[in-house]
């Protein structure tokens, strides 16, 4: 059987009603790079550090998608007190050094990468980690070379003046770049911020649900695929 007709309906359908995409975006963290364990660990010992004691896993559960400025006011609230001046700066900077050195590509997302060039579509990269990280990510998967010219930081949005996910400005940013309408935007994601930020900006969503599919991504408007290794399938069908 087809990755259209079994494995994948709600992606490939997703995919079949807009038609060829002018433009897909691909999140960073769980998506091309399987970051996440290593960022929910810095986190969580920083934010214990400042007063709430926290895990790895509640890290994940608080903060997956969000942005560095937007974890701000939730510790702040928690803690009862503002953190450190240069907080932000100073954990951005743990982590891609942390990352530089441990970060781990997703399966598949190369080749997904590779594919998506080879059938002639544009592609970018938007993501709500800052630059540095980013940069450092890549690096350590030895995929600098591969896409250069491509990535989108919400730190690039923030400074002048917009909003990193949930909200679509990170999105919208990426397909202006492009030169692309957004309508004609496939967006490639795994959290509900990311999902949240991509149907904001009426883009089309499939949500990468590699531990089966999740109901709150669908509830969201993400479209559930199992593998990056499936997208050059679904591309490829597409007309």
């Amino acid at each position: 059987m087809s990755v259209a007709t079994a494995a994948e309906p709600a992606a490939f359908a997703a995919l079949r009603a807009m038609g060829r995409p002018a433009l897909v975006i691909f999140d960073c963290d769980g998506v091309l790079i399987d970051s996440e364990p290593v960022a929910n660990r810095v986190c969580a010992q920083e934010i214990s550090a400042l007063g709430w004691t926290m895990d790895t896993g509640e890290s994940h559960a608080r903060f997956l998608g969000m942005s560095l400025s937007a974890m701000v006011p939730v510790i702040e609230a928690h803690i009862g007190k503002p953190v450190p001046a240069g907080w932000v700066r100073y954990l951005a900077m743990r982590l891609a050094d942390t990352l530089a050195i441990e970060a781990v590509p997703i399966d598949g997302a190369e080749a997904a990468l590779r594919a998506t060039t080879a059938l002639g579509l544009d592609w970018r990269i938007a993501s709500n980690s800052g630059p540095e990280e980013l940069a450092a990510k890549f690096a350590c998967c030895g995929l600098t070379a591969l896409v250069a010219g491509r990535v989108h930081s919400a730190s690039e949005v923030i400074a002048r003046g917009g909003l990193g996910k949930p909200a679509p400005d990170l999105f919208l940013a990426a397909a202006a770049a492009a030169g692309a309408d957004p309508v004609r935007c496939v967006v490639i994601e795994d959290s509900a911020a990311g999902i949240t930020a991509a149907i904001a900006a009426g883009m089309t969503c499939l949500a990468y649900s590699p531990d089966g599919e999740r109901p709150e991504l669908m509830r969201l408007g993400g479209k559930p695929f199992a593998s990056m290794r499936q997208l050059e399938d679904m591309f490829r069908a597409v007309p």
